[in-house]
């Protein structure tokens, strides 16, 4: 500290005061440098500086509104996507049920068609049934009635001996002639 406020000091008494010259002292002459340096960077720098950081503050202010159009147009797009969107289920849903109600109407047409088919088919199965019970029944009765004959026969020529068999022969000879008479 003895060097800086010595040179100081000397500044004035030295004989060659308004010459410009070469100063060893590196504190005393930092400290004066710097003051100049920081002084004209100060005086001069301050346009520079202050137009650099407007510069940069416009950049940001352009970038920040940039980006909040970037935003409003993204936010109107999202809301146009999401009516869109809306009108697309809407239209899901009407063709779903328009779909449904078609299909309901082809079903009860298929229906309606194959109705009388279907009442035919049953009817041809009853009369197919009908018949086949008259069939069976008919070949009952002839199984039955034929039964009956050969149990009859056996039954007549087991009772008949030679006599009561010639009588009915006549018998049956007389309703005969008098059939054929009338």
């Amino acid at each position: 500290m003895k060097n800086v406020t010595h040179s100081f000091v000397f500044f004035g008494h030295w004989p060659s005061a308004a010459s410009f010259g070469f100063n060893t002292d590196i504190l005393a002459t930092n400290l004066i440098n710097l003051s100049i340096v920081i002084g004209v960077l100060i005086f001069f720098g301050k346009g520079v500086l202050t137009d650099l950081l407007d510069n940069r503050k416009q950049r940001i202010l352009s970038t920040i509104q940039n980006s909040e159009e970037l935003r409003r147009g993204t936010f109107e797009q999202l809301e146009k996507a999401q009516a869109q969107l809306r009108k697309v289920e809407l239209e899901a849903d009407e063709y779903r049920t328009n779909g449904y109600s078609e299909i309901e109407l082809d079903k009860e047409k298929l229906i309606n068609a194959t109705y009388p088919s279907f009442e035919n088919l049953e009817k041809l199965k009853n009369e197919t049934l009908h018949f086949q019970q008259q069939r069976a029944m008919h070949q009952v009765r002839q199984r039955v009635f034929q039964q009956a004959l050969q149990e009859a026969l056996v039954t007549l020529n087991n009772c008949l001996n030679t006599e009561l068999h010639f009588r009915t022969i006549r018998a049956n000879i007389c309703i005969l002639e008098a059939m054929e008479k009338r």
